[in-house]
């Protein structure tokens, strides 16, 4: 059976704007989130990093350079001069605890970039009464491993790259695993390099222990199909209108 959390209180699978619909125009602004949200999303994937004053920001990049065209590493710089970043007139950066506020109907699953980004993310997590509505993401097994600590396993967290390497090996194996009480979920790629990480094998383990598992980044509509037909509970996209209609077409979408 699996893991019942607030997190995850809508039926699978879970269809998730990836950075808001990256692929649509602006990534991690309030314009792509407002964009996914008012097709009907109620997932959403985003990105955080936090500035020289410890405030938390949504954005994927250490730098802003690919955004914006603007040098400077967000760790560097006061959250006053990124609130004046513009790319066509229009803000780039905005706070966690702003896009938190603006939308409390909707779960931000949140990837934590950065170490120095764990405790401003965690407090603006606790500021926003938000610990049941989000779910923290990292690359970084130690970074996950410290946000678990500071939220005391009361926020949902994913799998970080050795995790998964572990969960992996545990399916092809038959081994007995045991994780952190408040991972609720595997967000997994359907491959690392030329290794299978998600089959029904994968899938079923994962099942076993409670998990969901939720892919990333899917775009092409017969991919999004056949991970469906595989048993898979979420996926992640930076097309949302093609995420949707697929969707649609299944009578998935519940929005």
């Amino acid at each position: 059976m699996l893991t019942a959390h607030p997190y995850l209180d809508a039926p699978a699978p879970l269809a998730f704007a990836h950075r808001g619909g990256a692929a649509e125009g602006a990534e991690n602004t309030t314009e792509a989130f407002a964009r996914a949200i008012g097709l009907g999303y109620r997932y959403v994937e985003t990105d955080v990093h936090a500035t020289a004053d410890g405030v938390a920001v949504i954005f994927h990049d250490p730098t802003l350079e690919r955004v914006t065209g603007e040098r400077g590493r967000i760790a560097a710089l006061r959250w006053a001069d990124l609130a004046s970043v513009r790319v066509g007139g229009a803000a780039v950066v905005p706070r966690l605890d702003q896009v938190l506020d603006a939308w409390p109907q909707v779960r931000f699953n949140i990837d934590v970039k950065a170490d120095g980004g764990v405790d401003p993310t965690v407090a603006t997590v606790a500021r926003a009464g938000a610990g049941d509505r989000v779910l923290l993401a990292s690359f970084s097994d130690a970074r996950l491993a410290r946000l678990r600590a500071l939220t005391e396993g009361r926020v949902a967290t994913g799998l970080g790259m050795r995790g998964v390497a572990r969960l992996r090996m545990a399916s092809l194996h038959g081994r007995p695993l045991r994780l952190p009480p408040s991972v609720v979920a595997a967000q997994v790629p359907v491959r690392y390099g030329r290794l299978r990480v998600v089959d029904r094998r994968f899938l079923r383990f994962a099942h076993r222990l409670g998990l969901q598992v939720h892919v990333w980044t899917i775009d092409e509509p017969t991919e999004m199909h056949e991970l469906l037909d595989l048993g898979v509970d979420g996926i992640m996209t930076d097309h949302v209108g093609v995420l949707r209609d697929v969707y649609r077409s299944r009578g998935h979408w519940a929005a």
